[in-house]
């Protein structure tokens, strides 16, 4: 039955198993590999059956293991495997791990990514898995994409909304999705296409100025609907300023203090930049705000900059706060090292721009 208010899956359910087919040639999945499963009890099933008949056609051997946990949009870090037993030798056993839920900023995730094991992680709706697999010429990119980010010493954002911020990087290092988990050790999102980076301790400093259309994919899933002027001093935040969207963001990060001296969830966390030409900016618009419909795509779009607060463990840092906010900026202007690298939202280095292909 449906949901009244939410829009009618498009996605005939047949498809799913062609698609996750898909999916798992391009992540390599053979004969002879093991595919594990990683599930939770709001696992769509649909999406369990899909992937036991694409690797059971590839001749691979598959299982799942149901955690008892939900993990939700916004409790990132929550260690889903290795508390029961065995579970983390079975996990470093596998040649991929499919994940239904975030898994990012947990300790197993690194150590299952040292031991070699590839893992995608499947956190989207039915049809946007259809509309997001990545296109021709998207691993490429993000590729290119990532050696730029690598060599990168300073980075400038700006915006005609006020935005001036500059950052210093080097680190930490760079992290890319390009939407499949093709080699030992890689992970990836269903959807992705982007690349990111942890600014370099104390370096990020200046005004970021979200505007109406900027979106917070977390923790809420919503547009930006008043200006909010936030300084950056030293590393961290200093004032958020602003209508509605501002106290959003205060008491949301202020919740999540450890303490009152903790300023951790105010530091600046992950910034880059999404590729991924099928990601669009008016999926909230057009879908709803239900979080499955925007994980990927607000995050991916091309051309945005991706501005967030809190953890960096996935990076290698210390900071494990739950006060984690991201919000994917239109129509700013990067420059890395003097060279610019997106223009007004406008990717304009040629060999990071990939064709749309239609759905």
């Amino acid at each position: 039955m449906d949901t009244p208010g939410m829009r009618v899956q498009e996605l005939n359910p047949a498809k799913l198993t062609l698609l996750f087919l898909r999916q798992f040639r391009m992540s390599k999945v053979a004969a002879g590999q093991t595919v594990m499963l990683v599930t939770d009890l709001q696992t769509r099933r649909a999406y369990v059956q899909a992937a036991f008949a694409a690797a059971d056609e590839l001749g691979a051997d598959i299982y799942e293991m149901c955690v008892n946990s939900i993990p939700s949009w916004t409790r990132v870090g929550v260690a889903t495997v290795g508390k029961c037993k065995g579970t983390l030798e079975a996990a470093k056993a596998a040649d991929l791990i499919v994940v239904f839920h975030v898994p990012l900023f947990t300790r197993w995730l690194k150590d299952v990514m040292v031991a070699g094991v590839r893992v995608l992680m499947i956190i989207d709706g039915p049809d946007d898995l259809e509309q997001l697999i990545a296109p021709p010429g998207l691993r490429e990119a993000v590729l290119y994409a990532h050696k730029v980010l690598e060599a990168a010493r300073e980075v400038r954002v700006t915006s005609p909304a006020g935005t001036d911020f500059t950052y210093r990087c080097g680190g930490y290092p760079v992290m890319s999705q390009y939407g499949f988990a093709d080699e030992p050790g890689h992970f990836d999102h269903w959807g992705g296409g982007h690349v990111h980076t942890f600014p370099n301790e104390g370096s990020a400093n200046g005004t970021v100025v979200f505007q109406p259309g900027d979106i917070v994919i977390l923790p809420y899933c919503r547009y930006v609907q008043d200006p909010v002027r936030v300084q950056v001093r030293d590393g961290f935040i200093t004032a958020i300023e602003g209508g509605l969207d501002a106290k959003l963001m205060k008491d949301w990060l202020n919740d999540n203090k450890a303490d009152a001296e903790d300023r951790d969830p105010f530091a600046v966390s992950h910034l880059g930049w999404g590729l991924n030409p099928q990601a669009l900016w008016y999926g909230i618009a057009l879908n709803g705000d239900e979080p499955e419909r925007s994980r990927a795509a607000a995050r991916t779009f091309p051309g945005n900059f991706l501005f967030s607060t809190g953890p960096n463990t996935q990076g290698g840092g210390n900071r494990a706060t739950r006060g984690h906010y991201d919000v994917p900026m239109r129509d700013c202007t990067v420059v890395i090292d003097g060279t610019t690298v997106i223009e007004a939202g406008r990717l304009v280095d040629p060999r990071m721009v990939v064709q749309r292909v239609a759905h």
